[in-house]
This record gives C-alpha cells, sequence and structure tokens, in this order.
C-alpha cells in the first residue's frame, strides 16, 4: 500500500469519525470521495492530479445528490423532552417576576419555573405567554404573539389548547 492510499484511508477515517460524532451528514461525502480517491491510488498509484480529480468529482457528484434527501430526514425530526416546549403557548401559574426569582407556567401539561426573556417585564397568574427557549430547568418565556387562541383558554381547562369545548 503506497503513501497517497494511506492519506486517502487516512482521510476517509477522520471524516467518517467526525460524521460519527457530529451526526449531521456533512462530511460523508468527502468520505466516499476520499474512498475513491483511495481506490484510485491502489489503481494508480503515482497519479495524485488523477486521485484529486476522482475525490472532488465523487464528493462534488454526491453532495448534489443526496443533500435534499439528506434535509428531508433531517426536517422530519420529532423535538422530544423539553424542546417541544419551545415556541408553544404556556399559562402562567404563578407570578413570573425575575427580581423575585419567581414564576410558574403551565405548558402541555407540565409545570415549569419560569424567568422573563425581559428582566423588568411581570407576567401576573392567567396571562398567556410563548415559550422562546430553555435554560438549565427552567423556560424563558416572552409576551404571547398567538393571543386570539389564548383567550379561549381558561385556568380552569389548564392551559390545554388542544381542549375541546362543545356548543
Amino acid at each position: 500500500m503506497g503513501t497517497l492510499t494511506i492519506f486517502w484511508v487516512a482521510l476517509m477515517v477522520v471524516l467518517v469519525i467526525i460524521e460519527i460524532y457530529t451526526f449531521n451528514l456533512t462530511t460523508v461525502w468527502f468520505a466516499l470521495g476520499a474512498c475513491a480517491a483511495a481506490f484510485v491510488s491502489v489503481l494508480f498509484p503515482d497519479i495524485l492530479p488523477l486521485q484529486i480529480l476522482v475525490f472532488a468529482a465523487v464528493s462534488a457528484v454526491l453532495l448534489p445528490l443526496t443533500r435534499p434527501f439528506v434535509k428531508k430526514i433531517q426536517k422530519n425530526i420529532v423535538r422530544t423532552n423539553a424542546d417541544r416546549n419551545v415556541g408553544e403557548e404556556a399559562l402562567v401559574i404563578e407570578k413570573v417576576d425575575n427580581r423575585a426569582s419567581s414564576g410558574q407556567v403551565k405548558v402541555l401539561g407540565q409545570i415549569w419555573t419560569a424567568r422573563s426573556m425581559l428582566p423588568e417585564r411581570i407576567y401576573e397568574a392567567g396571562e398567556f405567554v410563548t415559550v422562546e427557549k430553555i435554560d438549565g430547568v427552567k423556560l424563558i418565556v416572552r409576551d404571547c404573539l398567538k393571543g386570539a387562541n389564548s383567550s379561549a383558554l381558561t385556568i380552569a381547562d389548564g392551559g390545554n389548547k388542544n381542549a375541546e369545548f362543545s356548543n
């Protein structure tokens, strides 16, 4: 096995390791390009420009052919656990006041400690907020932008925006 073959195999291994740790499907095409270049280096050990061309060509062809498929897969990832709360409406069940280090909200049937994005903004019990992000075990909330749907909810239904109402 020649020096260039070892180089291409080593590059492929490094790219696969990066792919395993990131799992974003960003280096897999280049790893396959390095694999193809390693194969060419066995057949033509002294022609480095050909090996580089094969590496670039295989990587360049695989990237646009498979990227739309990968984006579709990544788009269908379902958020789990706490991440699913981000962007959801929440009912304030205990006054959210950053200065007093107090506040709780109920979102998706669970009660969370909450803090306001704006330190001076206080939310009273019964108000609706939108979960902006998660900081440790606290939800960071902001003014509710959905508005119209919020007024239909009451504290009695626990802020369950999926509650069924009968006429």
